[in-house]
């Protein structure tokens, strides 16, 4: 894919934050976020790292020294020490928590009231100190924003501001070079279409393309980077990790420029579908029917968003020439690597076809070969045809 002297679309929302060219877990397709894993714990939920050590280890120390030791005894004998839980430590040998210097002797006593109203105001304290020292508690998981594009009713809530993303500076992304072929082909899809809404007498809305690292705001809830690319038809934005494409190559063995255009031109056929109300559609639907039900409409919806790619490219390529040879291999082979059975079959060693979203491998490749081909979008008809 040549695309040297293209233009590059406008409608690209930087968010990446600096350094967010890798993957900082082994597998960031196991639900967690890339670089980060899972909070600690809460400020009572067995632990949360150095705070939650020394709560319990001052605590243990508090009880074991003020309450256990009666009036009047012998201090531990030499050397010897009683821990509390994590980073604190109880009584020990001479000269170590031991006012009285390790010698047996008679001491002012308090009574067992006083030893008790002490121990409270002291753990009290130390409570507040934790909870001022932790973390604040993650926020409660929302739902996927993959699961919104075609899934239950069209996202209603208002779109959360963006957090504030330090400026990538140029001159030290080593995604640069990625990030301007993202922008030259989303203007190839946004050149494309636009004309071929113009020719059914309709008027195509261009989408953002929204790049971060992470996780991101939008408009169906907390966008995380282990979902993939996503669609999000309550903003009509595409939300995308560029380490994706890393993990792509490395997992599914799927790179090369074509295939991550094949992903972006997925995704935008998403889009269209909302344009055309199809998305709305299938919304509907949804609420009519099981799980089991739904997931074969899912699947037509996800392979007419394949197909809708291949039409894209059919026309974006005839316009201006810009695939090379082997290109559209390329894409069938990501659109291989990426069907439902191919990695079910792969994550547990077996198949289970009603639990299917997306189609299978053969079922891609054939619905974006469908588009390729003849570049008409209503071959691309997958509600009224078999699939």
């Amino acid at each position: 894919m040549h695309l040297d002297d293209e233009r590059e679309s406008e409608y690209v929302e930087d968010r990446r934050d600096e350094g967010g060219d890798y993957f900082g877990n082994e597998d960031p397709f196991e639900g967690r976020r890339y670089g980060g894993g899972n909070y600690g714990g809460g400020p009572f939920g067995g632990g949360g790292g150095l705070g939650g050590g020394l709560l319990g280890g001052l605590l243990g120390g508090i009880l074991g020294g003020i309450l256990s030791r009666p009036r009047n005894e012998e201090p531990p004998p030499q050397g010897g020490s009683a821990s509390g839980g994590g980073w604190g430590h109880g009584g020990g040998g001479p000269g170590e928590g031991n006012p009285y210097g390790g010698q047996p002797q008679n001491r002012p006593g308090m009574s067992l009231g006083g030893k008790i109203a002490v121990a409270i105001a002291l753990i009290a304290a130390l409570v507040l100190l934790y909870l001022l020292l932790s973390p604040a508690t993650p926020p409660a998981q929302v739902p996927s924003p993959r699961s919104q594009v075609g899934q239950g009713p069209m996202p209603r809530m208002q779109q959360q501001a963006p957090p504030p993303a330090r400026q990538v500076n140029p001159a030290n992304d080593p995604q640069a070079a990625l990030v301007t072929e993202m922008k030259k082909v989303l203007a190839k899809t946004e050149d494309t279409w636009d004309v071929l809404f113009q020719q059914t007498g309709g008027q195509y809305r261009r989408p953002r393309l929204v790049l971060y690292t992470g996780s991101t705001p939008t408009a169906c809830g907390q966008g995380q980077a282990a979902m993939g690319p996503f669609y999000c038809p309550g903003d009509q934005k595409v939300y995308l990790d560029l380490r994706f494409f890393t993990e792509m190559e490395r997992r599914f063995k799927a790179g090369g420029d074509f295939a991550r255009a094949y992903v972006i031109a997925h995704e935008i056929g998403h889009h269209v579908q909302t344009l055309t109300g199809v998305m709305q559609k299938t919304n509907a639907m949804r609420q009519r029917m099981s799980k089991t039900e739904y997931n074969k409409v899912s699947v037509r919806l996800e392979l007419q968003a394949d197909c809708y790619a291949g039409v894209w490219a059919h026309h974006a390529n005839r316009a201006k020439p810009f695939l090379d040879p082997g290109d559209v291999e390329e894409a069938l082979k990501a659109a291989n690597a990426i069907g439902d059975d191919t990695l079910q079959r792969a994550a547990r060693g077996a198949v289970v076809p009603d639990s299917f979203t997306h189609g299978t491998s053969e079922q891609r490749m054939r619905w974006f070969k469908t588009g390729f081909d003849n570049g008409r979008v209503g071959a691309c008809d997958t509600f009224s045809q078999p699939i």
